[in-house]
């Protein structure tokens, strides 16, 4: 059984990213600027952000966090995204979800330059991302792709069962995993809350992504032997054997299922690393998008 070690392989992404940022100031280029927009003072999101702001000071970028109060009323956040979209010197930006609910998500992620969207939320880019067009993948399925890639998982005609359908990693996903290419190429069947059948699907899957939210949802039972898994799924469980009064589980039973995967990523230590490390990698890439543009 082969750990798929998400905060070595972002460790090593964001060094990669650093020799290039490295590179282009001693070509005296402009470096990428990665902007977050923050509204009110919610505590996991401004966590996040600030692992976000690090991540840049660490690698070369430049950065820019902005913070609003919880009453921002939705004209001058729209009016923020606006000043952002307009900014030459800004490369690409994030508004950190959730966000109050005065606010309405969807006018404001309709709001965002697509060509500075380094989420890669907005529905041109998912639009292109289904077409297999250049585009900004979201971060958390991008670095599910880039772990699969580094770690040389076969997913060629493989039966891929994703489990939760959300528009930030299930439904990505299951596009990006069918798609030609290496990680791609594997038959995949999107599972939800409403799927009758589950468990028998689970047990033909080769590939198994979970995204549920449900903590060791996946029981050993439920796979069959040298699966791979991905486990998404981030939890906050009481433990008051913990210092903290809590512990961090994914969707999957680790200490079970592991006994059976042959290649299977820890909670934590194995996708959420990788996001913010592909963030960083979208931001790279929509500046060199923007040096294209203007050369």
């Amino acid at each position: 059984m082969t750990i798929l070690d998400g905060k070595k392989t972002s460790n090593d992404l964001k060094n990669e990213i650093a020799e290039e940022v490295k590179a282009m100031k001693a070509k005296g280029e402009k470096v990428p600027h990665l902007a977050a927009v923050l509204v009110g003072s919610d505590g996991a999101s401004l966590t996040y952000v600030g692992s976000k702001v690090r991540a840049c000071e660490r690698i070369g970028f430049e950065s820019t966090l902005i913070q609003l109060p919880e009453e921002t009323t939705e004209e001058e956040l729209l009016s923020q995204i606006d000043t952002l979209n307009k900014d030459p010197e800004i490369d690409g930006y994030i508004v950190q979800l959730p966000l109050p609910k005065h606010i309405d998500s969807q006018k404001v992620l309709l709001a965002v330059d697509p060509d500075k969207d380094v989420d890669g939320f907005h529905p041109t880019n998912f639009g292109k991302m289904a077409q297999d067009m250049p585009v900004f993948i979201p971060a958390t399925p991008f670095g599910i792709m880039e772990l699969l890639k580094r770690y040389n998982v076969e997913t060629s005609g493989k039966h891929t069962v994703v489990i939760g359908r959300s528009h930030i990693v299930g439904r990505p996903m299951s596009i990006l995993m069918s798609q030609k290419g290496n990680p791609g190429d594997s038959t995949v069947t999107l599972t939800h809350s409403r799927t009758k059948n589950l468990e028998e699907l689970t047990k033909q899957a080769d590939i198994i992504i979970t995204a549920l939210g449900v903590p060791e949802f996946l029981k050993a039972d439920m796979v069959k032997d040298n699966v791979t898994i991905i486990d998404v799924g981030i939890t906050r469980v009481p433990d008051e054997t913990k210092e903290r009064g809590y512990r961090i589980t994914g969707d999957v039973d680790f200490e079970a299922v592991s006994k059976k995967a042959s290649f299977i990523t820890p909670v934590p230590g194995g996708v959420g690393p990788m996001t913010i490390a592909m963030l960083l990698k979208n931001t790279l890439l929509a500046r060199a998008r923007h040096n294209e543009l203007q050369s």
